[in-house]
């Protein structure tokens, strides 16, 4: 891999771990703050807001600038959405201005991608930025919970400076300078981020024929008979992953007894999972069989409802890492596969806005259940066996779809197409 890829590697880990950080320290604001536990996962849903409503426009802005400065602009909206947070504004609302860059951030990090190297690493270029990803979640949740605890954060708040008033007085405070630091350290990475060469598209200036274009890149990606198939797996991914973070949080408190510092580093288990499941993927999985890792999504969940029994950590971490395993082995070839069809149908930003607008719609509706379910009263045990069958029962009808397809024009010859151009 040439050196330009892993500063687009470095900029996305360490935008990823604050992402991460900052979500853990946010929820501590609102436990602190006695808000009800239905608020938590709405974070994930004023996170992703953005994606869903601004997705007509920021695949465009992608295609329409160098996506290395599209990064750096998304890096310094994330900062403000860190600061707000400082200045004690709901985190509701702080956290929706994070989304707000990684809305703008996504398309252009996935783009740059298909831009730079050729479709035959793309997959290998998914296992490395997926497994980062989910390392930056790995050490992102523990640098939050160990940022939320008051020991750790008494000794940073000790530390004095030669000559330096910091103004930090509590475990929030420092614990949302030092995220903000690591947004900074991200847009550093982006400035080397080399130029693609890659035509810029001119952004219109209306934003009615934004969303027709954005209706035609839609309906031309579910069109698709391999992008439809990615396109599912990657939505239901998405949707039930970030689901599956607050079930954690909320199961590890219920079943073992464990407070918020100690139950996001089990978070950070799942994410060692799936970081498994994209090394193995990268090694293994060819963009020509991709589709053939769909049965794995089927396991993940049947694995989830089996958390029910277990009440001794021992036990729930390797269930935890093989949840993750198999979610991690047949998402990143699905990615890969959705990113190249995406490229070859209509150009990386509009493709990568699709998906995102896909993907975090399922993360809004998905979350959005799950408060209105715990809102009602629903025990977190009973949830957890309702989201395990959905997926898996979701995984099996969309292999059933891929099997419809390949009986009406053969897949192969749909690959052959599009690395053809």
């Amino acid at each position: 891999m040439p050196l330009g890829f892993y500063m687009i590697m470095a900029a996305q880990f360490f935008s990823a771990l604050a992402d991460n950080a900052l979500l853990v320290v946010a929820i501590f604001v609102l436990k602190d703050a006695l808000a009800p536990d239905w608020q938590i996962p709405l974070l994930k849903l004023f996170f992703t807001i953005s994606y869903v409503l601004l997705a007509a426009f920021v695949g465009a802005l992608a295609d329409s600038m160098a996506k290395r400065r599209v990064m750096l602009i998304s890096n310094g909206i994330k900062v403000v959405g860190c600061a707000l947070m400082f200045w004690h504004v709901h985190p509701l609302l702080a956290y929706a201005v994070v989304g707000l860059g990684a809305a703008s951030y996504s398309p252009a990090k996935y783009g740059i991608l298909t831009e730079y190297l050729p479709h035959r690493l793309l997959v290998v270029a998914n296992g490395w930025i997926e497994g980062l990803t989910v390392g930056a979640i790995i050490v992102g949740v523990l640098l939050g919970g160990l940022l939320i605890d008051p020991s750790l954060s008494a000794h940073l708040l000790a530390i004095d400076l030669p000559f330096v008033d910091t103004g930090l007085d509590t475990t929030v405070e420092i614990s949302l300078m030092l995220v903000g630091l690591l947004y900074v350290l991200a847009a550093i990475f982006n400035l080397f981020i080399p130029d693609t060469g890659v035509p810029l598209k001119p952004l219109n200036s209306s934003p009615a024929a934004l969303i027709a274009d954005f209706s035609h890149s839609f309906k031309g990606l579910w069109r698709d008979k391999l992008g439809q198939i990615s396109l599912a797996v990657t939505t239901l991914f998405w949707g039930a992953g970030a689901t599956l973070q607050f079930i954690v949080i909320d199961w590890a408190d219920r079943a073992l007894g464990m407070g918020l510092s100690q139950a996001s580093k089990l978070q950070g288990v799942v994410a060692v999972g799936i970081a498994i499941g994209a090394v193995m993927a990268a090694r293994r999985i060819t963009l020509r069989g991709s589709v053939r890792v769909i049965p794995l999504g089927i396991a993940m969940g049947l694995l989830v409802p089996l958390m029910i029994f277990v009440t001794q950590l021992w036990v729930a971490v390797p269930i935890l890492i093989l949840i993750g395993a198999c979610a991690g082995f047949f998402v990143v070839p699905m990615n890969a596969l959705l990113q190249h069809r995406g490229h070859m149908l209509m150009g990386a930003g509009h493709s990568i806005a699709v998906q995102n607008f896909n993907e975090n719609l399922s993360i809004l509706i998905m979350t959005g259940l799950y408060a209105a379910l715990l809102a009602a009263g629903l025990s977190v045990f009973v949830v957890m066996v309702m989201f395990g069958l959905f997926v898996a029962a979701t995984m099996f009808m969309v292999g059933k779809w891929h099997k419809a397809n390949q009986r009406k024009r053969d897949d192969v010859s749909l690959l052959d197409d599009g690395f053809s151009h």
